[in-house]
Parts: C-alpha cells; sequence; structure tokens
C-alpha cells in the first residue's frame, strides 16, 4: 500500500513538471506568434561609481539642463561637491 502511494505522488509529480514545461513552450510560441516581447528596460549610468541604474528608480540631479542617474545618496553627494 505504500509502494502504490509513493508511486503515485512520484508520477503526480513527473506529471506536473511535464505539464509545467508543456505550458512554457506554448506561452513561449504565443509570444513569438504574436509578436509581444517586454521592452527592454533601459539603464543608465552612475557617473560617480559607474553602476548601471533605471531612471525610474535612481536618484537625479539635474545640472546644467542635463540630468543625471546615482545609484545612492553617497554617490549623488560626491558629485555635487566635484
Amino acid at each position: 500500500m505504500i509502494k502504490f502511494l509513493l508511486l503515485a505522488i512520484v508520477v503526480l509529480l513527473i506529471a506536473r513538471m511535464f505539464w509545467r514545461v508543456v505550458d512554457g513552450i506554448m506561452d513561449g510560441a504565443r509570444e513569438r506568434r504574436h509578436g509581444a516581447r517586454p521592452s527592454p528596460m533601459k539603464l543608465v549610468r552612475d557617473p560617480v561609481c559607474g553602476t548601471y541604474v533605471t531612471p525610474n528608480t535612481a536618484l537625479s540631479l539635474t545640472d546644467g539642463g542635463a540630468t543625471h542617474y546615482f545609484c545612492s545618496q553617497e554617490c549623488r553627494a560626491k558629485y555635487r561637491a566635484a
């Protein structure tokens, strides 16, 4: 009885993994067919430390008409001091 129960659990786990693989393939085929691709995320470089950050989450500073983006308050403070 226990062997049967363990075998049933293993079969269910294998079936679930197989279904997730098939579902992923179908989602990929659907996106390719409809041309729906996620837009690439734009990254900008912190002028102090060189870290790449996203403009919508980064700290910014407008200097002479140009906007600079920073990863932290420390980098922004170093830029202001320079």
